[in-house]
Order: C-alpha cells, then structure tokens, then sequence
C-alpha cells in the first residue's frame, strides 16, 4: 500500500488549516499544491503533513501546517511583492506559489538580512528577541510575522512599518522550538 500525498496535502488544509479560521484562498490553494514532504528529511517524510513541527535540519523546525497558515494570513502576502524567508523552507514555497519573489535565510546567517526592503519577511522557527536587522528589513507597509518566546508559550507576532513608525500586535499563540542561536538573552538582574 503506498502512502497517497495528494489526499494527505487536502486533508491537512480541509482539517487543520480551513477549521482555524484560514480563509484567504490563495493561500489555502498554495498549501495543497506545495509538497511539504519535499522540504523535511527523507526518514521524516511522513511526520510532513501531521500536527506536528518537523525538524528539517538541526534547530531548524518548519511550523505546524495551523500556524503556518495563519502567520501568512496575518502577513497578508500578495502576488508581486518581495519576499524574506528566514529558517522557512516552506513558507518560502508556498509565498513563491502565491507570486511573492522571494528571498531565503538559513544557516549561520540567521540575524543579517540581505540588504534590501521587502514587503513580507517570516520566520518558521521561535526566536527569543526578535533582532533589529529584520525590522530594519521592512520596506514601507512591510509586515513581519515570527512567533517570540521566551519559555513555554510563544505569541505570533505582526510587525508593521509605516512611514512614520514601526510597530507589533500578538496574532496567536503558538509554541514552536525556538531556533538555535536565536535565544532571548537575559542580563543580570537584582
């Protein structure tokens, strides 16, 4: 009996990206198209389309398909606009099949953007501060989404930048393991 992908890819939107509230069309589409499989190690191929994170490489996890799909509905993606994908594999295919031109980070270079502005920037990893650099990346009207968490529960955050000031609002809890090097750094204190 072989494993059909095509039915696990709809069942994974049908259950557990449309029934939490992921009503922008283009990006359910986008994420029955896009082999989440093709981006997680072979012997983790199968865990690709459960309710799971999936480390596709060491401190590297892409996000439950549920958060994944309310980050980029928070992020509002649009056909044209650039793209930055930090430590999201994914993601970034799923922008790239909704038309967003985008630019991937991973490895080391994790808190040095490439020079630029873009319209969209996402990370599939938690970090414990979010660093200057990504803000600083935000075109005008740029929107951010990355989950911060400093414990437990983590909180997705969207940043916005207009052209007088940059700012955030919590979107939704979610708890995935934050990336390595990416922790909160904490000073002394009395």
């Amino acid at each position: 009996m072989t494993f059909d992908v095509a039915a696990a890819r709809l069942t994974m939107v049908d259950t557990q990206v449309r029934v939490n509230d992921v009503t922008d069309i283009s990006i359910q589409a986008a994420m029955r198209r896009i082999p989440r499989e093709s981006v997680c190690p072979a012997d983790k191929a199968y865990m690709a389309y459960a309710d799971a994170e999936v480390e596709y490489a060491p401190g590297r996890w892409l996000l439950r398909p549920r958060d994944a799909a309310k980050l980029l509905q928070a992020v509002r993606p649009r056909s044209g606009e650039t793209a930055l994908a930090i430590a999201a594999p994914y993601l970034a295919l799923v922008l790239e099949d909704i038309g967003l031109t985008v630019t991937r980070l991973d490895g080391d270079a994790l808190k040095t953007p490439p020079a630029g502005a873009f319209d969209v920037i996402v990370c599939e990893g938690a970090v414990g501060d979010v660093p200057q650099a990504w803000l600083d990346a935000l075109a005008v009207g740029g929107r951010l989404g990355v989950v911060v968490r400093d414990g437990p529960a983590g909180k997705v955050r969207l940043y916005t930048r207009s052209e007088l000031e940059l700012g955030y609002r919590q979107v939704f809890d979610a708890t995935p393991p934050v990336l390595a090097g990416m922790q909160a750094e904490h000073g002394f204190a009395f």
